[in-house]
């Protein structure tokens, strides 16, 4: 079975869909009303979104509208893990064992960060892959009622 590959796109188009069920309005019509309001300030901005009832990840969707997007939310999947391996290509086989390896547990989602990769299951994150230096990847899991030994430490996911 082969893992999916998950960007930021799939959360944007998330943020999108509660924007339109929590106030029946959609992203375009929503960035017309800020355009009206000449909100220039992020702070000026998120007062006046929560005072129309638009609060959380709707808010920070319009919030990055407005004011621009980070270059890492733009990224394809591919383009972010490209970028974490930037002048580490003798770690990227590490990285690609590893994808390859949890393809093989079933119904994986690998969810591409800026600086680092989540593997997740249907229920929840279990693995984390990191390239923490340029001669080191991390792989942190999450193994329930199991205390690390010799060279592990507890992991963060």
């Amino acid at each position: 079975m082969m893992a999916k590959t998950r960007d930021w796109q799939g959360m944007k188009d998330m943020s999108a869909r509660l924007l339109k069920e929590r106030t029946g309005e959609g992203v375009e019509t929503w960035n017309r009303r800020i355009k009206r309001e000449r909100l220039d300030d992020e702070e000026s901005l998120r007062v006046w979104l929560t005072k129309q009832g638009v609060t959380g990840y709707a808010q920070s969707l319009l919030v990055m509208e407005r004011f621009g997007y980070p270059d890492f939310l733009l990224a394809t999947a591919d383009e972010l893990i490209d970028g974490q391996y930037a002048g580490r290509a003798q770690l990227r086989p590490i990285f690609d064992a590893l994808i390859d390896a949890a393809a093989g547990l079933g119904q994986v989602t690998i969810q591409a960060r800026k600086t680092y990769v989540s593997l997740v299951s249907p229920r929840r994150t279990f693995a984390r892959i990191q390239a923490t230096t340029k001669n080191r990847v991390d792989l942190g899991l999450r193994l329930e009622g199991r205390k690390p030994k010799g060279r592990l430490q507890p992991s963060k996911i």
